[in-house]
């Protein structure tokens, strides 16, 4: 029997979920984490300078590049392994180390990456974590080290994953430049699972940070939208109380309508990745299976209350974005209606108009054929007579008799042969 044949991406498609494994990390370990996103553009960037600028840093390590078009690479560098993701917007570069630095969140930590590396990055810096991963110790040697290496107003404290580990971190830049994280294991959680934790807590924030873009561009948005909308109603106002004319209305409708559809083309990419990185960060924080530790926010209250009313206000922003680009459709809509029914009435005017002219036209025409009538019948009369005056003499009559004889049937010709030949024009 021979083999049926493969869709040519069948193995591709397969591999693809399995081809960004979960980092394996023991106790005590670190995370230095960094998250590169070109400026403008960065979904159309050249994926190409991203490839460099990591076989520059693969390079400095003696370390083996990644395949062609690779779009993820894990591997040793060094001390240090080397975990590397390329995204629709941006590129993520996570270094895992054993051991953790005497110094808590040493910002030497990050030196990993070298200096030069960081200038020629092709984007600039989204996000950078230090993460620590330490053996747990005891809950009040824990809550020490929370309230001294966090903000306490801010910071998210959970257990996860079943106890598996007790996950702290304020989502605040330190002096370094930095986030913080601290991932306190408890005995017996195995390098997998440990490498799923710091693996989540990158995700959230990059994603996190990824999507806060789009509250960025809804502030930029809103004075703007603001002043479309008061310019709105207005014309809105002058289609009810008719004090413009409605030509007038028109085209300064027009020009809000396309400047709307323009802000909407420019921001639909944007609403949709922050809708998309929005529903990224709840479903990594609802997998870390949140209990609570001492009764401190956990990871989605804090998201609750400090990140969703930004997601919100984006959502709302769209949707009145959306619903003024409606507004202006429909009443361009009704305005277009006004001035087809007033151009209407101007195009039955001018019709009612030509009529007037051309019955007046039809009069003048008859009026004109009578007496054309009357001139031919005139000069033929004169020429029948003159035809039929030798007559005259033959026949016993006077010249103005036989004139006045010839004249009926003369006037009746010229009028029988005027109207043969209307017809055949017409």
């Amino acid at each position: 029997m021979p083999p049926i044949d493969d869709h040519p991406l069948r193995y591709a498609l397969a591999n693809e979920l399995h081809a960004r494994p979960f980092p394996s990390l023991g106790v005590p370990a670190t995370a230095v984490f960094l998250a590169i996103k070109q400026p403008v553009d960065a979904a159309k960037r050249d994926r190409a300078a991203d490839r460099a600028h990591l076989i520059a840093l693969l390079d400095r390590y003696g370390a083996p590049h990644p395949q062609p078009d690779a779009t993820h690479y894990f591997g040793q560098v060094g001390r240090h392994m080397l975990k590397w993701e390329s995204h629709t917007e941006f590129v993520t570069y996570m270094m895992l180390s054993d051991g953790a630095a005497d110094k808590p969140f040493d910002p030497d930590e990050f030196s990993v990456f070298p200096q030069d590396w960081l200038d020629n990055a092709p984007g600039q810096r989204m996000t950078s974590a230090v993460i620590r991963v330490v053996a747990m110790d005891s809950d009040e040697a824990l809550r020490r080290d929370i309230t001294s290496w966090f903000v306490p107003e801010s910071v998210a404290v959970a257990r996860v994953l079943d106890n598996s580990a007790v996950v702290a971190g304020d989502f605040r830049i330190d002096e370094a430049g930095h986030l913080r994280f601290l991932v306190s294991v408890a005995p017996g959680t195995g390098v997998r699972r440990i490498g799923r934790i710091v693996q989540r807590l990158c995700e959230i924030e990059t994603y996190k940070t990824m999507s806060m873009l789009g509250f960025a561009r809804v502030r930029d948005m809103g004075a703007r939208m603001g002043d479309i909308d008061g310019r709105l109603g207005r014309l809105m106002a002058e289609m009810t109380d008719g004090s413009t004319p409605a030509d007038r209305t028109l085209g300064n409708l027009l020009e809000v309508s396309a400047e709307l559809e323009m802000m909407v083309a420019r921001s639909s990419f944007r609403f949709g990745a922050t809708e998309a990185y929005c529903r990224i960060v709840d479903q990594r924080i609802e997998v870390l299976r949140e209990e609570r530790f001492e009764g401190r926010q956990t990871f989605s209250e804090f998201m609750m209350r400090r990140y969703s009313p930004a997601m919100r206000t984006v959502e709302s922003t769209k949707e009145r974005l959306r619903n003024m680009s409606d507004r202006a459709l429909r009443a361009g809509n009704l305005l277009r209606t006004q001035v087809d029914v007033e151009r209407s009435a101007q195009n039955q005017r001018l019709l009612e108009s030509m009529n007037r002219r051309a019955d007046a036209q039809l009069r003048l025409q008859r009026t004109v054929e009578g007496l054309s009538v009357v001139a031919i019948s005139y000069y033929a009369v004169s020429l029948a007579a003159y035809l039929l005056y030798p007559l005259s003499g033959a026949l016993g009559i006077s010249k103005g008799m036989l004139t006045a004889l010839v004249t009926l049937p003369v006037i009746a010709l010229v009028w029988w042969m005027i109207r043969r030949i209307q017809k055949r024009v017409h």
